[in-house]
C-alpha cells in the first residue's frame, strides 16, 4: 500500500540518487571554459600576461605619406589591466573592480619624418580577455600629431554598434559624432592574434578599417568588406639576414586583409607559437596618386614594468629597446 501511494515520490528519489551517484547533476558537472576563453585559462597564458610586466616591441618603419616612403620607427606595447565596462576606462580603485574585466591593451606608436616635419600617431585598443562574455573590443582611441595640427578619434562599444567621436583641424571633418556597425575592428587584430590567432576569421568578412588608415586618408570609420587569408612565410623571407637574431622560429604566419572596394591590403606577420609575437606588418594603398607599401619590421622585444622606470637613469632601458 505504501509503495502504491508513494510510487511517484519513490521514482523521483531513486532518480536523484542515481544522478548523484553518477555525478550527473548540474552542480557536480565540471565547468568547461568556452573555447574563446581557453587561452586565458592556461597556466602558460597567465604566467606570461599576468606577471606584472608589459611586452615592449620596437620596429623599423617605412611609412607611406605624401606619395613617398618616409623613415621612422614604431612601438607596440602589450599589457593586461582591469578595465571598467561601464565607463570604459582603467579601473584604479577597489570599489570599481566589480565593474571591471581584464583586457589586453595595445598601445601602438608610429613616428616618422616627412621632409622638414614629423608625425606621431598613437592608438590604444582595449580587448577583453574573456571573449565568451565580452566578444567585442570595448574601446579604441587614436590621435595624430604633426606640424599642421592635432586630430583625435575614439570608438566606444554600445549596445547596437560603436559610437565614433572625432575632432580634427580639417574643415570637412571638424567635429564628428556618429554610430557605426558592431563588427570586427582592424585595430583589434593585433590583440586577437596575441589572445588566440586560430579564432580569427578567414574568407569574406566585414571590418572597420584602422583609425590610423582612415585618419591619414580622411575617411569615415565604416564597415567594409574584405577577403582574409592565412599563409606561411619563412623568417628568412621576412627578416633577411637578421632573422636568427629576432626569432628562433623558421616559419612565421601571415594574416592578410584585402579590402574589396578600397584597393588597400594589410598583412600582419606573427610567430605561430605562443605568445604569438608580432613580427611586423605591411600595408599597401594609393597614397597621393602612388600605390605604396608601408612596412614595419621587428627589431627588439623586452618585457618590463616600464611604468616604474621614469627616472633619467632609466633611459638605458629605452636605448635597449630603441638603439
Amino acid at each position: 500500500m505504501f509503495v502504491k501511494k508513494n510510487f511517484l515520490l519513490i521514482v523521483i528519489l531513486l532518480a536523484v540518487v542515481f544522478a548523484v551517484a553518477t555525478k550527473a547533476t548540474v552542480f557536480q558537472k565540471p565547468t568547461t571554459p568556452p573555447a574563446a576563453s581557453v587561452p586565458a585559462e592556461s597556466a602558460e597564458f597567465r604566467a606570461y600576461w599576468f606577471a606584472g610586466q608589459a611586452e615592449l616591441n620596437s620596429y623599423t618603419l617605412q611609412q607611406a605619406r605624401y606619395g613617398a616612403i618616409n623613415p621612422g620607427h614604431a612601438v607596440l606595447i602589450f599589457v593586461t589591466e582591469d578595465f571598467r565596462t561601464d565607463l570604459q576606462v582603467k579601473s584604479e580603485s577597489e570599489a570599481s573592480y566589480s565593474k571591471s574585466t581584464p583586457v589586453l591593451k595595445t598601445n601602438a606608436v608610429r613616428q616618422f619624418v616627412t621632409g622638414v616635419y614629423d608625425y606621431s600617431l598613437f592608438t590604444s585598443v582595449f580587448t577583453p580577455i574573456n571573449a565568451a562574455i565580452f566578444p567585442n573590443t570595448l574601446k579604441v582611441s587614436s590621435s595624430a600629431q604633426e606640424w599642421c595640427g592635432t586630430t583625435f578619434t575614439q570608438l566606444n562599444l554600445r549596445t547596437t554598434g560603436y559610437q565614433v567621436e572625432g575632432h580634427s583641424y580639417f574643415e570637412k571633418e571638424g567635429e564628428e559624432n556618429y554610430s557605426t556597425g558592431k563588427v570586427l575592428l582592424e585595430d583589434e587584430l593585433y590583440n586577437r592574434i596575441r589572445l588566440d590567432p586560430d579564432k580569427l576569421p578567414v574568407g569574406t568578412v566585414q571590418l572597420i578599417p584602422s583609425a590610423v588608415s582612415t585618419r591619414l586618408r580622411h575617411k569615415k570609420m565604416e564597415p567594409q568588406s574584405a577577403t582574409i587569408t592565412r599563409a606561411a612565410i619563412t623568417a628568412q623571407a621576412w627578416f633577411g639576414a637578421s632573422a636568427s637574431r629576432i626569432t628562433t622560429a623558421d616559419s612565421l604566419q601571415t594574416y592578410s586583409l584585402d579590402y574589396t572596394n578600397d584597393a588597400r591590403k594589410l598583412t600582419i606577420v606573427y610567430e605561430k607559437a605562443f605568445p604569438y609575437r608580432i613580427m611586423g606588418w605591411e600595408e599597401t594603398y594609393d597614397d597621393f596618386g602612388k600605390v605604396l607599401t608601408s612596412k614595419a619590421t621587428l627589431t627588439k622585444t623586452i618585457r618590463s614594468d616600464y611604468w616604474k622606470h621614469h627616472a633619467p637613469g632609466d633611459s638605458t632601458l629605452r636605448h635597449e629597446l630603441l638603439p
